[in-house]
């Protein structure tokens, strides 16, 4: 019989659950979705390469999430462009969505700040150690 070696667990008490589990420097900005488009539109297009990374993803130094404030539920949903483009790779953002609920670091990452995976557009690999995922949702009040 094997024993598996114990993990560190997080702390219940943590006021901080993603930095906990992430341990990484998790920041949030607002932005309107026209203004960020085209930004999210390539990385909708990418969404299939992105999949394998964010599968493979187990450390990051910087974790970005754009809030796209006016595209979220609340305000009639994404604009048609960026709408459109969620369309035509719906398969690909829908499995993209289900790697990050399954990756431990990113989930922690987004349910920090009250972001729902549903809510996530797309994600963007800066550079190594960097992502930016894009989400049509506000910021936590």
């Amino acid at each position: 019989m094997a024993v598996a070696p114990a993990l560190p667990a997080q702390p219940l008490n943590s006021t901080k659950p993603g930095a906990a589990i992430v341990d990484s420097d998790i920041r949030q900005e607002e932005a309107l979705s026209k203004t960020e488009a085209g930004k999210v539109i390539t990385a909708i297009d990418r969404t299939r390469e992105n999949i394998g990374t964010v599968r493979k993803t187990t450390r990051l130094d910087t974790v970005d999430i754009v809030f796209l404030t006016d595209a979220a539920r609340s305000e009639g949903g994404p604009p048609p462009a960026i709408e459109n483009k969620v369309k035509q790779h719906q398969d690909d953002v829908a499995e993209l969505r289900q790697e990050i609920e399954a990756n431990a670091l990113l989930f922690n990452a987004i349910d920090s700040r009250r972001v729902l995976a549903e809510d996530v557009l797309a994600v963007e690999f800066d550079n190594p150690g960097k992502i930016v995922i894009y989400a049509a949702a506000k910021p936590p009040k």
